[in-house]
């Protein structure tokens, strides 16, 4: 059927995550016309308001700088984490073109001047099991003066809480008060935040990833259009050719020679799908991803015939909310000494330094409510949230939000425990402490879990026991920083229909996917890792360059 279009291009990106610049750069390289459109006033998606760091195994930076690692060692760990089993969405062929492209898309925007760098010691979340990385194989970017973005600043997105730290620097600054390095780095903080009152202030963590791959876009001329929404995505004989789009009351036709790359998050937002495919209860105001997150496009992807999985998953991290309406996200703070999580009969079910979204999946079988147990010195020592430590709000206590007592049955009391069996919980995990091996769970037997501990904290940098009053309790809830379900696509990134038929013209990455890490999460900023792979994959397929595997790119090339 003929249709008029209002405008064409070669590729149309929905969305401004993770994968969609690095994606845009790729076409633009190989002399296509790419297009990104974002529904929201702001560039970056949730991607944006992370920590910004990929999971990128055997990537160049490793060999330069004497790190141990190969593509068959990381196939190893990926099959151990992540199993043989774990979906239409994580096939043997997905791993495999996510291990054999990352390093090569690393060594591609590396050409376009994005400046890496390695978080030493931020391990693997599972280094125990083989073809584990200890040293770890994430990256992130260096910090950024948001004065170099000049007015691209204005455009870019920003997280509720700003901060100037790198990814190398994200651990030593929760020790301000512990360490030398980490005093160190907290004054180093400080001066960058004071500095930053007189101008643009420095850009750290996922905003700064963003910031540079938005430089690097604008640099090459690739249009991204914020306020213009998806409304449909247009087919014609079996094949996507384009969107049906909108900025403001005018909708457009938007025709798309190569395909349309779906990159537009999740549906952490999306009160009605949460319910619908999530596990109880479902939580829209536990979430860290961005405002757009809402999951139509994974809907529109579907009606489209594409099939759906791990629409149950999200990347969980343990949370709490506190009374001034922000989110807590505690992944390094639950890994400190002095503070176990317990369930409603008073017992401990997870390694708290662990994996976070092991342990919110484990918060779900758990049920609520659950609890955060301290005693005084994690308060005194450690970061809570955002709050420094030995700062702790009146409204706290006020509202409820945190409750304390002088002995652990009277706390017990406060938060409806069986005061006789937090205490035995509590005496055996002080043995524990006290031996430096948490015979239960675990904890702190890898070096991921020791990376957040306190190296002061002896013989086990997370093991601390609780024991100085007063108590303290803090309800907890498996919060997320996005879905990881949706669109189940293969190889290339093209969407799959239920019968594991080609959806032509259609590709999907990132959180609008079904992951290729299953239901785990195998180190440090896997989701984004793999989001800017399949970007990078889906648009050279598109273009009808050499992909993964380089014989087979051209040969399944589709076009209408």
């Amino acid at each position: 059927m003929a249709q008029h279009w209002d405008e064409t291009v070669d590729f149309l990106i929905v969305g401004s995550g993770g994968g969609s610049m690095c994606a845009a750069l790729a076409l633009k390289e190989l002399g296509k016309s790419p297009l990104i459109l974002e529904k929201t006033d702001r560039i970056g998606g949730s991607t944006a308001m992370s920590g910004g760091v990929l999971w990128v195994p055997n990537h160049p930076l490793q060999a330069r700088e004497g790190v141990n690692d190969s593509e068959e060692l990381a196939r190893t760990y990926l099959n151990a984490v992540v199993g043989h089993d774990a979906g239409p969405g994580s096939t043997r062929e997905r791993k495999e073109a996510f291990l054999r492209t990352g390093p090569k898309m690393i060594e591609f925007l590396e050409g376009q001047g994005i400046t890496f760098i390695r978080a030493e010691g931020w391990s693997d979340y599972y280094d125990n099991l083989p073809g584990g990385c200890p040293s770890g194989r994430s990256l992130g970017v260096p910090l950024l003066d948001a004065a170099e973005m000049g007015d691209l600043y204005e455009k870019i997105r920003v997280g509720p809480m700003p901060f100037p730290v790198t990814v190398a620097e994200l651990r030593d600054v929760t020790l301000a008060k512990r360490t030398p390095k980490g005093m160190l780095t907290g004054l180093k903080v400080l001066y960058r935040l004071r500095k930053a009152k007189s101008g643009k202030p420095w850009l750290g963590v996922g905003v700064a990833l963003q910031a540079r791959m938005l430089m690097a876009a604008s640099r090459n001329g690739v249009p991204i259009r914020t306020d213009t929404a998806v409304l449909d995505l247009i087919e014609d004989s079996g094949r996507i050719v384009g969107v049906l789009a909108q900025n403001g009351s005018r909708p457009i036709k938007i025709a798309a020679r190569d395909g349309v790359l779906i990159n537009a998050g999740g549906f952490s937002h999306n009160a009605e799908m949460r319910q619908k495919f999530g596990p109880k209860p479902a939580f829209t105001d536990m979430t860290n991803a961005n405002p757009g997150d809402t999951g139509e496009m994974i809907l529109q992807a579907q009606a489209h015939g594409a099939a759906l999985d791990l629409m149950d998953q999200a990347w969980w991290v343990p949370g709490s909310k506190p009374p001034h309406g922000e989110i807590y996200m505690h992944v390094t703070d639950i890994a400190k000494p002095h503070v176990i999580m317990v369930n409603a009969k008073g017992q401990r079910f997870t390694d708290e330094a662990g994996s976070y979204m092991e342990s919110g999946q484990l918060m779900y079988a758990q049920g609520l409510p659950l609890w955060a147990i301290m005693d005084s010195r994690h308060r005194q020592r450690y970061v809570w949230g955002t709050q420094m430590p030995g700062d702790t709000p009146k409204s706290w206590v006020e509202s409820g939000y945190m409750k304390q007592a002088d002995t652990l049955e009277a706390l017990a009391g406060q938060i409806g425990v069986d005061p006789a069996a937090l205490r035995h919980t509590v005496d055996r995990y002080n043995c524990f402490c006290a031996a430096g091996r948490d015979d239960d769970f675990k904890r702190g037997a890898r070096a991921y879990d020791r990376w957040h501990g306190d190296p002061r904290n002896r013989p086990n940098p997370t093991l601390g026991t609780l024991e100085k009053p007063p108590f303290l309790a803090f309800q907890m809830y498996p919060g997320d920083v996005g879905t990881s379900g949706g669109i189940v696509t293969d190889e290339f990134g093209r969407a799959l229909r239920p019968d594991g038929s080609v959806i032509a013209g259609l590709y999907a990455t990132g959180n609008s996917t079904a992951s290729v890490m299953g239901r785990a999460y195998p180190g440090a900023g896997a989701s984004i890792g793999a989001s800017f792979v399949f970007g990078y994959i889906a648009a050279r397929h598109a273009a009808g360059a050499n992909s993964y595997p380089p014989e087979a790119a051209n040969k399944e090339h589709e076009r209408p």
